[in-house]
């Protein structure tokens, strides 16, 4: 079974309906992770995006880079109960704002400078694939949709709420 990032944004009368009820907020989760299915969005205008297994990976190269927001597992707690691997959590949508911000500034490329696949082995960075430089080209083709999510979200005054799953 593989671990993936998963986000869903909500607007603001949503999210203080999710504070309330978590219950709630998890079958919002999944009804539009069914809804959206397998359909073609684009990430911009999607509620549910999926960074799939890349999410470690993504989150190491961010702390790496010194990103000022957890992009990869939120910053506030959503609830205590566990939807997956761990609670969900959420970023608001200042949190959210300034992310796409920053993000629109960074490129992979910059991220993965100067990495060496071998700090990802030592860090344990799931999952366990990193025997050459052209790992680290793993995670390019989700970076930039995962931005364009995050610019959506930033248009719509979204928040965002992540959890692994």
């Amino acid at each position: 079974m593989s671990v993936n990032g998963e986000y869903l944004r909500v607007t603001s009368a949503e999210l203080e309906r999710a504070l309330k009820d978590p219950a709630w907020a998890l079958e919002l989760a999944e009804e539009t992770q069914d809804a959206q299915g397998e359909r073609e969005v684009a990430p911009a205008e999607a509620r549910h995006f999926t960074t799939h297994q890349t999410w470690h990976l993504l989150g190491f190269l961010l702390r790496r880079f010194a990103f000022p927001v957890d992009i990869v597992h939120g910053e506030e707690v959503l609830t205590t109960e566990g939807w997956g691997y761990e609670p969900p959590r959420y970023l608001t949508r200042d949190r959210v704002r300034l992310a796409a911000d920053i993000m629109r500034q960074t490129t992979y490329d910059q991220l993965i400078e100067g990495v060496d696949p071998a700090e990802l082995t030592k860090a344990e960075i799931y999952p366990q694939i990193w025997d050459s430089p052209t790992s680290l080209e793993w995670a390019r083709d989700l970076f930039t949709p995962l931005t364009e999510f995050f610019q959506g979200a930033a248009s719509a005054g979204h928040a965002v709420l992540i959890w692994l799953d």
